[in-house]
């Protein structure tokens, strides 16, 4: 990890790492914001500022509406103030101008005075803007560049592993795994990685016959290519290009649009598989990255070509939406829950209760934040 020997090292190393950092993430908060923004502004809210980053503002301009749109200091997210709000985090303005002081026109123009249904959708835009662009990333990526795939036949089943114990032979051709098609090798090592200690069954052909093998992943700590430890599932073969018939598969537009769909479908189950297991003891919450690893990750990945920078975009994307849908008073899916209350019992929230929440909601953010970059701190020196 480079991020934070450079800053020990200082110069233009450093800097760039962080420039890098903020070119990715920022392109992931605006789509995320305008998709809160675009949406607020079919439904008549007025929005009073989109913001790009927090803390002070370095430049911005007013649009005829008279939102303010600026980029702010702090370039760690975003968000879209709308008429009403009391801060940043969308807060309901409790305190606020008293409603027969407001003209009719103030009123259709503010969010609080919106259907329960267009203020789900104002909120629920940000998360789904935030999967629509990584399926047309993947999409894009897939249809202009095309990926290269071999055919899932077993070269080599190593000493020792879960694949030898479970009777895998050289030159068993992988069918299914737990009853879904294996197209590629490339699909085996995706389906095994999060299911270590769990059995799985795998149809293979064997002298032109199908036959079904048992095998439990063995769980192994891997080191990445950047440096980062996981812990993942491995069955232990291996397949050679000789054998695998290894091709560039080329696609046509709707062949792309649905592997670009599935694509960011895998990215969703992976990481809530991951969650899952953080609960369950199955994963280790050493594995999660905060602000120093995730620029520490795009820096490295910029060394390896601007496309895998656009699909670390793509996968970056998938997770701040997954996340701002996490039901966390301050979050998206905070916000759906209130409606959802509102919706079922017929009034909102009590004020009161919304504050603390909102309030809650921040400290375990920021706390999830120091963990995370705790993290970062522990790999970078003590691993």
């Amino acid at each position: 990890m480079e991020f934070l020997t450079s800053i020990a090292d200082g110069g233009l190393g450093f800097l760039l790492i962080i420039l890098r950092f903020v070119v990715v993430l920022t392109v992931v908060v605006f789509i995320h914001e305008l998709g809160h923004y675009l949406v607020a502004r079919w439904n008549g809210v007025d929005c009073e500022a989109f913001s790009i980053g927090f803390g002070p503002e370095i430049f911005g301009w007013n649009d005829k509406n008279n939102c303010r749109w600026k980029v702010c200091a702090v370039p760690l997210g975003g968000y879209v103030k709308f008429l009403g709000d009391a801060n940043a985090s969308s807060m309901p303005d409790f305190e606020g101008v008293a409603e027969e002081h407001l003209t009719e026109r103030e009123k259709a123009g503010r969010f609080e005075h919106k259907r329960i249904g267009q203020k789900a959708a104002v909120v629920a835009a940000g998360p789904i803007a935030n999967f629509i662009l990584a399926i047309i990333i993947f999409t894009g990526s897939f249809y202009f560049v095309g990926r290269y795939v071999s055919d899932p036949i077993v070269s080599e089943v190593l000493e020792n592993s879960a694949a030898q114990q479970a009777g895998f032979q050289k030159g068993d051709v992988i069918r299914e795994i737990n009853g879904d098609e294996v197209k590629s090798f490339s699909d085996i090592p995706r389906a095994v990685a999060p299911n270590h200690g769990r059995e799985m069954i795998f149809t293979v052909t064997r002298s032109g016959k199908n036959i079904d093998l048992a095998v439990t992943p063995k769980l192994t700590e891997r080191v990445d290519r950047f440096g980062n430890k996981q812990q993942i599932g491995l069955l232990g073969i291996s397949s050679k290009a000789e054998d695998a018939n290894v091709r560039k598969k080329e696609y046509g537009l709707l062949e792309a649009v649905g592997a670009g769909t599935y694509e960011t479908y895998f990215v969703i189950k992976r990481t809530l598989q991951y969650i899952k297991g953080i609960f369950t003891g199955r994963e280790s919450v050493d594995q999660i990255s905060g602000p120093i690893g995730i620029a520490n990750t795009v820096n490295d990945f910029w060394g390896e070509g601007i496309q895998n920078v656009i699909i670390l975009t793509a996968i970056l994307s998938v997770s701040i939406g997954l996340l701002n849908l996490f039901p966390i008073p301050i979050l998206d899916g905070g916000h759906l829950v209130f409606y959802a209350y509102e919706a079922i019992v017929g009034k909102p929230m009590n004020p009161r209760v919304q504050e603390l929440s909102f309030r809650f909601g921040f400290i375990l953010l920021m706390g999830l934040m120091i963990f995370a970059t705790n993290n970062d701190v522990v790999r970078q020196f003590f691993s």
